[in-house]
């Protein structure tokens, strides 16, 4: 049946009235905000806020995952009607808002950390939860750093192909596979409560962070990876980090290192809402590359997969408002 004219809204990212609601738009046109969500720097009663990091200077190998958070916001406009599947909560009853992108000089790499850091640190002062979109890997590092200064040392879900605690006491060089080696030094992480999902390339130093490998998650349900995680961090804050190479290049092409044997789509779907319930205060997806995916699903799943973890944050709001 068709929708009469009323039922659609035009540009809900400027137009909305409050931060609140479903958005009934075309996917081919409008403002690109995540999911329709509200574009503004007021934070005032906001649960979380949305921010893209375009950083993509730290790679090993191919850039491009400074348009990540631009592709991740394209994307998400074509989920912004429906209610997400497998949860009981929708966006109605949450105040959830696109903060826009960090800017920063992108000639001064060496200022980009505490640039970054102190982003983050202006949204969690508001009381604001922060989801961020990379850019590459690194990004998680200074933001940590925000996050260990509000909560103390947190515990780190993290998924990925990489573990990316190759050792480096240069705490100077910025490198999107060290920073977890140096998280742990610095004191952000708790090894003995953190642990990384997917992994498949060889390190020989895990920095002390439990790791459930790729061939450890096919050999088991999705719901036996998402209990581990859940004994691992227990009720510890957790900050979650979703580099999109963890899945498969089956599934996500688009991305720098792509390493084959990695998840599916739907493994990755049910581990994320099988951990529903963990502390989570924050979190980021990172190093989606659209221009190694001329079928833009790489930027799908990693739009997926930022709804996933807004619901798993704003589901934690939802069971601490009935208690």
């Amino acid at each position: 049946m068709a929708l009469k004219d009323s039922a659609f809204n035009v540009d809900n990212a400027i137009t909305r009235e409050g931060h609140r609601g479903m958005s009934f738009e075309n996917a081919f046109g409008g403002i690109l905000s995540f999911m329709r969500r509200t574009y503004t720097k007021d934070l005032s009663g906001v649960d979380l806020a949305i921010t893209g990091i375009p950083f993509d200077q730290a790679v090993t190998n191919r850039p491009g995952s400074r348009f990540g958070p631009r592709a991740i916001r394209e994307a998400s406009t074509l989920q912004p009607c429906d209610p997400p599947f497998g949860w009981d909560i929708n966006r109605k009853h949450f105040d959830v808002v696109d903060y826009g992108d960090l800017a920063f000089d992108y000639a001064n790499v060496a200022a980009f950390p505490e640039r970054l850091t102190d982003h983050i640190r202006v949204i969690l002062r508001e009381g604001v939860g922060t989801l961020s979109f990379g850019g590459d890997h690194y990004i998680t590092f200074p933001i940590l750093r925000a996050y260990a200064e509000k909560y103390g040392p947190m515990a780190l879900v993290h998924f990925d192909a990489h573990s990316d605690t190759w050792p480096d006491d240069d705490m100077t060089r910025i490198d999107h596979g060290t920073m977890f080696y140096k998280a742990v030094k610095e004191g952000l992480i708790l090894p003995e409560k953190s642990v990384q999902i997917g992994i498949r390339t060889q390190n020989d130093y895990d920095a002390g962070v439990h790791v459930i490998d790729a061939p450890k998650v096919h050999g088991q349900t999705p719901s036996a990876t998402a209990a581990q995680v859940k004994e691992i961090v227990g009720n510890h804050p957790v900050y979650l980090t979703f580099d999109i190479d963890c899945l498969d290049p089956a599934f996500a092409p688009g991305t720098g290192t792509p390493v084959w044997g990695g998840l599916s789509s739907a493994q990755a779907a049910a581990i994320l809402r099988d951990i529903r319930g963990i502390n989570m205060v924050g979190g980021d997806v990172v190093e989606v590359s659209p221009q190694y995916d001329v079928s833009g699903a790489t930027a799908v799943a990693g739009a997926h997969a930022a709804m996933e973890l807004m619901c798993l944050y704003c589901w934690n709001l939802r069971a601490q408002k009935v208690s």
